[in-house]
């Protein structure tokens, strides 16, 4: 059995599908401010990372004019008709109660702006599970390691003891930046399956949320 203390998990394609939402909040703010909608294929670049990131090299934006496009994004994004159009995956919730009910914590890291990422993490019903949940800033100045970072101090704890668990390249670096072991998940956004995975330093692959535990707990 491995000696971790902690699960940190990432929200969008992880806990929680937030496509939907994103995506709608997307669409509104560009009919808004006057640009072409996403193309096909292009839709992949808003679910994860940084707006300000997907902006620049979709739409080819400044700095200046991709912060602007995320402060109207983020506007329309904090209406509840758009924050909470998503689900929670199956067995997420067993799988945090499992983590606890094994003597773990459970933690949130996630690119999401921090005021959202608590709203959202506590409409479905995940905060009460997780010691602490921490997200980005309005200018993303932290970065996926900082914002893991950030939950390892909190909890007192030392990033080999803990485990960072997302479904994205965004989650794999923050992870491999600060020296956290990673599980990549394949139900998600970001990766299609092992191999994806495995261009990353990892400790396993769950293609459900009911794996993390058995890799946590050196089972798989």
């Amino acid at each position: 059995m491995n000696d971790y203390k902690a699960v940190i998990f990432d929200v969008d394609g992880t806990l929680l599908n937030t496509r939907e939402g994103i995506l709608a909040s997307v669409s509104a703010t560009l009919e808004d401010l006057g640009m072409r909608p996403l193309e096909k294929g292009e839709e992949k670049f808003f679910i994860g990372p940084p707006i300000q990131r997907s902006l620049k090299e979709v739409y080819g934006l400044s700095d200046e004019k991709a912060q602007e496009f995320a402060n109207e994004f983020r506007a329309m994004y904090s209406r509840h008709e758009f924050l909470f159009r998503a689900s929670v995956y199956d067995g997420i919730i067993d799988l945090m109660k499992n983590i606890k009910a094994a003597g773990l914590k459970n933690a949130v890291a996630t690119y999401k702006r921090e005021d959202y990422a608590l709203d959202i993490v506590t409409h479905f019903g995940l905060a009460e599970h997780s010691e602490v949940i921490h997200g980005a800033d309005n200018f993303n100045k932290l970065t996926k390691s900082d914002i893991i970072k950030l939950c390892i101090s909190e909890m007192g704890l030392e990033s080999s003891q803990c485990v960072m668990v997302g479904d994205s390249d965004n989650d794999a670096i923050g992870a491999a930046g600060i020296g956290c072991p990673f599980i990549g998940v394949t139900y998600g956004f970001g990766f299609e399956k092992a191999s994806d995975v495995n261009e990353f330093e990892n400790i396993g692959v769950a293609a459900t949320p009911a794996e993390i535990l058995d890799i946590v707990l050196g089972r798989k």
